[in-house]
């Protein structure tokens, strides 16, 4: 207990700091609502092991540990950024190295005819911090994780990537945040927030990547704000390092008749948790939610989604499959919440779960929260191996035992992966995923 004392005073202490130094540059609605998420999380505390939401989360990685802010000037070195997959568009990519935009790493300019303007936060607040008034922090619930609110109490720049009413952008827009460890451990906080006008579509890339070397915690929010109409596919690839800390909230407004879909990878971090909350906040839209984890040794992959139909005539779908080795954990919690009125409401929740050892664990807790009569929902969720017949099948045409296995596991994941609605990502995460099974060359060669 005394750990989890020191570090939240030495968060009030960096957190003072911070507002001091930001007093004379910031906007007062800015500032209020800074202090506001701040006594939030000094109400909330750090997450306990009788904490429900955390119950399956490893906690002492992250209250036992104090993080120093991460240096915003530091440089990344090739191999760091070597993780990030720069073929992603030749549209817009915004860079951002320990939560401070890279303008050298940047190119902001393509896709500005299309209806798209793309800057960094701080320049957007500098510019017209006003018109950012009713849209940061509007998707976030406000009975939201703790660490969402250390988010909105600490960023110090962010991404923010407007789409005009009707623009359709061709190419992908690229947001690319790459972590840079200090000696001892630090923290960054990492924003995004994106608003889709009415009829607009855009495809929007996520990549968060970091090196093996050092131990570093990142704290990131997407908001996505998809007024009536807008379509927007949102793709996340997860590389950080393996003694890095991932921490992550993806909040989603739709709008009438808006569409949208989310497919995350994660392959690295040591620690990753995912928390998603949609709200369909108008009649008719579309949620699609993919994802697909990796984690072997003692990593832990956690991932809790929250889907509120609060409006009629809605559907939503999520499939989340997890592949576990070693003495590595999983966790699985997602509620779909049907409110009263939200008739015809049709969801599907699905997860799936492959343990490649007798060591590892999963979690996996499916929900529904159903309060209207006129409504179509179902969930679902397996854990299993490897299916032995399939095995022997592949050893009995000389396949080797670990190409065997690769290949199996490739299965299990490929059909997701190539759900991915940008090409060169896809690629990126199919050869990222093909490095870390065992037996690599011989399951490409098998491939091919």
């Amino acid at each position: 207990m005394a750990a989890v004392i020191e570090d939240k005073d030495a968060l009030r202490s960096s957190f003072e700091r911070f507002a001091q130094a930001h007093v004379a540059s910031e906007p007062a609605w800015l500032r209020a609502r800074r202090t506001a998420a701040f006594a939030r999380f000094v109400e909330k505390g750090l997450p306990g092991p009788h904490d429900e939401a955390w119950r399956h989360t490893p906690l002492a990685p992250l209250v036992r540990t104090q993080f120093a802010p991460a240096d915003p000037a530091s440089s990344p070195a090739a191999a760091d950024l070597a993780r990030v997959p720069r073929e992603v568009t030749r549209g817009a990519e915004i860079v951002f190295v320990n939560g401070r935009f890279a303008p050298e790493l940047s190119r902001l300019g393509a896709g500005a005819g299309e209806g798209l303007h793309v800057t960094s936060l701080r320049a957007a607040l500098q510019s017209d911090g006003a018109s950012l008034e009713p849209l940061l922090d509007r998707a976030l619930p406000r009975d939201g994780s703790v660490f969402s609110d250390l988010n909105q109490a600490f960023p110090d720049d962010g991404a923010c990537v407007t789409l005009a009413p009707g623009a359709v952008v061709r190419e992908p827009i690229h947001v690319v945040h790459v972590s840079v460890p200090g000696a001892t451990p630090t923290a960054a906080y990492q924003r995004t927030l994106l608003l889709a006008g009415r009829g607009s579509e855009a495809r929007v890339v996520e990549t968060f990547a970091g090196p093996d070397a050092g131990a570093y915690l990142v704290n990131a929010v997407t908001e996505l704000l998809l007024e009536d109409g807008a379509r927007l596919d949102h793709c996340k690839l997860q590389r950080e390092g393996e003694r890095g800390l991932h921490l992550a909230t993806l909040a989603v407004r739709l709008g009438r008749d808006a569409r949208f879909s989310d497919r995350a990878i994660s392959l690295g971090a040591g620690l990753a948790r995912n928390e998603i909350e949609v709200l369909f906040d108008g009649a008719g839209g579309e949620c699609v939610l993919d994802g697909l984890f990796l984690v072997d040794g003692r990593r832990v992959c956690d991932t809790h989604s929250r889907i509120d139909h609060a409006q009629p005539h809605c559907t939503s779908r999520q499939l989340y499959k997890g592949i576990l080795d070693q003495q590595a954990r999983g966790v699985f919690n997602g509620l779909v919440r049907v409110r009263p009125g939200a008739q015809k409401t049709d969801a599907a929740q699905t997860n799936r779960n492959l343990l490649l050892s007798r060591d590892a664990i999963v979690h996996s807790t499916p929900q529904l929260e159903i309060l209207a009569d006129d409504v179509k929902c179902k969930h679902g969720s397996t854990t299993g191996q490897l299916d032995a017949t399939a095995l022997f099948y592949l050893r009995s045409r000389g396949i080797g035992e670990a190409a065997a296995r690769g290949l199996l596991t490739w299965a299990f994941a490929s059909d997701l992966l190539r759900g991915v609605p940008v090409e060169a990502l896809r690629q990126a995460a199919e050869a990222a995923l093909q490095a870390q099974l065992r037996g690599v060359a011989d399951v490409r060669e098998a491939l091919s």
